[in-house]
């Protein structure tokens, strides 16, 4: 079984930056890629970044490129999401996942997800 705990979300100014980790623990981390995601008030879940088991490739949605950067400590079982020049659309529960396959090509889809954090408010104020 594989917990994932996301933490550092919070209340943030427009322009402002925030970092989001996701410690995990059960199954081994380094061998799974792992993808951050993100659900807006009234929207669906969205993909925002994701990092291969390495970190050799990394990946994101085109709304967070140049502002967001993924990236991972094996050392520490931990994910991070560094988010700068954080914008009111940005304003959504962040979640973190662990990909299902073992040293697998970065994916952007929730299907190829298997476990998930319980999230963390992000909010950014105009």
């Amino acid at each position: 079984q594989v917990q994932l705990v996301e933490s550092g979300g919070g209340l943030v100014q427009a322009g402002g930056s925030l970092r989001l980790s996701c410690a995990a623990s059960g199954r081994t981390f380094s061998r799974n890629a792992m993808g951050w995601f993100r659900r807006a008030p009234g929207k669906e879940r969205e993909f925002v970044a994701a990092i291969s088991w390495s970190s050799g490739s990394t990946y994101y949605t085109d709304s967070v490129k140049g502002r967001f950067t993924i990236s991972r400590d094996n050392a520490k079982n931990t994910v991070y999401l560094q988010m700068n020049s954080l914008k009111p659309e940005d304003t959504a529960v962040y979640y973190c996942a662990q990909d299902r396959q073992l040293y697998g090509v970065v994916h952007t889809t929730e299907a190829f997800y298997d476990y998930w954090g319980q999230g963390t408010q992000v909010t950014v104020s105009s």
